[in-house]
């Protein structure tokens, strides 16, 4: 579905460019969840920015190709990336208020989308968030993080997209949000060939959403393993240390209490 094959992501200066990320090379699945696990500052962010064209090019070069229905999308023209982004490939952003305009109601992004408002109610209630009556007449700048967060996710959903990307999901919600986010994106992946792509230093929710695993650390990203196999498959030093470091993975598959799944 989405053929990645990054040769290097690099931060352009007036006397070189430096190299944040190298050998970015994997074919994202149909009815799938892809996630990269990688500690903070590690460049998740900017990886998932950079598969269709989200960095700024005044400051950063990306060398490579993103191959999507078999156009490149970094060669793209940008009102076609923006026209895949807005109905193909969507984003859920960890800082998720700052991805709506602030002088604009809520409805503004829904009316945008759908007409269904069963629909709309229905994912506003499953996240446990404010009815359209209500939520509708919100600005961004009233909603928590993770209300955002959750805004955001039902948007992308009501887009019916092929593709949702997200950065750090887990970021700005609890544990029982979490475990809606866990379901929703599992039930997306598996129906009508859509795939998920996800970013996150979050090992447990990694380890019950995902089909593949990949690990992102100096620079580069390891080969993806399948989600069963992953935490003995790779033999990272620096994976072990995150994975010491990280108190959640005290017991990788003891969480039954906090997954559904």
């Amino acid at each position: 579905m989405l053929q990645v094959q990054i040769q290097e992501i690099s931060i352009r200066s007036q006397s070189r460019n430096r190299s944040i990320l190298k050998d970015v090379f994997f074919d994202l699945g149909r009815n799938q969840v892809f996630t990269v696990l990688g500690k903070n500052g590690s460049g998740k962010s900017t990886f998932i920015k950079s598969v269709t064209g989200l960095l700024d090019n005044k400051f950063y070069s990306v060398s490579g190709s993103v191959l999507f229905k078999g156009k490149d999308l970094l060669a793209l023209k940008n009102e076609k990336l923006l026209e895949i982004r807005r109905d193909k490939i969507k984003y859920v952003f960890q800082d998720a208020v700052n991805s709506f305009d602030h002088l604009k109601k809520l409805k503004y992004y829904f009316d945008l989308l759908t007409k269904d408002k069963n629909e709309v109610n229905d994912l506003l209630e499953y996240f446990l968030l404010a009815g359209s009556k209500q939520l509708f007449e919100m600005y961004a700048y009233e909603l928590s993080g993770g209300m955002a967060q959750r805004v955001s996710f039902v948007l992308a959903l009501l887009s019916k997209p092929e593709i949702i990307i997200l950065d750090e999901p887990t970021s700005g919600i609890d544990s029982a949000i979490a475990n809606l986010f866990l379901l929703k994106l599992k039930d997306f992946a598996k129906s009508n060939e859509n795939s998920v792509l996800l970013v996150t230093q979050d090992i447990l929710f990694a380890e019950k959403v995902s089909d593949k695993i990949a690990y992102l650390s100096n620079s580069r990203l390891s080969e993806f393993y399948e989600a069963g196999e992953f935490f003995n498959a790779l033999n990272d030093p620096q994976l072990n240390e995150f994975l010491q470091a990280n108190k959640q993975i005290e017991s990788p598959t003891s969480s039954g209490e906090k997954w559904a799944l």
